[in-house]
């Protein structure tokens, strides 16, 4: 492996792992709560999970695939959401509601 890419390798992980580790870390009761900082804090994991979203919807676009199992699934996802506000139980019945979507197209 080339060194280069160990070096960029090891300098993202830094990164992420410190973006990650040090909000959780941080003393953030003294801030203002209308604060930049705690806007930016407040607005991370939004920006993440809108961020991973896209990047696991794109190459199913991209590659012209029949998009009913990310429909159903994401329907899934948002319905049992709305319901009872749980994530865990959000995030079993969108995968569920994929894997069954995919069998029965049989993909």
């Amino acid at each position: 492996m080339r060194a280069e890419i160990l070096t960029l390798a090891l300098i993202v992980g830094v990164c992420t792992w410190a973006f990650r580790f040090f909000p959780t870390r941080m003393d953030v009761s003294a801030l203002p709560e209308k604060g930049a900082l705690a806007r930016f804090l407040a607005s991370t994991g939004p920006a993440a999970i809108a961020t991973l979203f896209v990047a696991s919807v794109l190459p199913e676009i991209t590659r012209g695939k029949p998009l009913g199992p990310f429909a159903l699934g994401s329907l899934a996802i948002l319905a049992v959401y709305w319901l009872t506000r749980s994530v865990v139980g959000a995030t079993l019945a969108g995968s569920v509601a994929f894997g069954v979507a995919l069998a029965i197209l049989g993909r």
